[in-house]
């Protein structure tokens, strides 16, 4: 298996990304201020836990571009690799062995962007 780059993933995606946002900047806008508004504050659940959740959902929905983006953000949260090894415990039993080939794949891109990153002590 050829080991996928998740920062080249991200980084093949923003030109299009860009082009597509200036098309439809409404919906993309629109889809922007949902994702800030679900994800970036605290609230019962955790920035962390929220990223995490994404990230299983990723996994399962076999999204390379999801699972680039959430695996970042679970590692800038401070999500340690128990706590990613256990999400992807949580993929397998219930997605079965489609998460045996995107569970690895979440667990190598949260070490890409995880070793990028400073010690973050993890809250919540």
């Amino acid at each position: 298996m050829t080991r996928v780059g998740y920062q080249e993933v991200l980084s093949d995606l923003s030109q299009p990304v860009k082009e597509l946002r200036e098309a439809i900047p409404e919906v993309w806008s629109a889809y922007a201020a949902m994702h800030r508004a679900v994800i970036n504050d605290d609230g019962e659940l955790s920035a962390r836990h929220k990223e995490l959740i994404a990230l299983a959902i990723s996994i399962v929905k076999r999204c390379d571009g999801c699972i680039a983006a959430h695996a970042r953000g679970a590692a800038r949260r401070g999500a340690t690799p128990q706590e990613v090894a256990e999400m992807i415990g949580v993929t397998l039993m219930l997605d079965g062995g489609p998460s045996t080939v995107y569970g690895p794949r979440a667990w190598e891109a949260y070490h890409q962007f995880a070793a990028g990153m400073p010690a973050a002590k993890p809250v919540g």
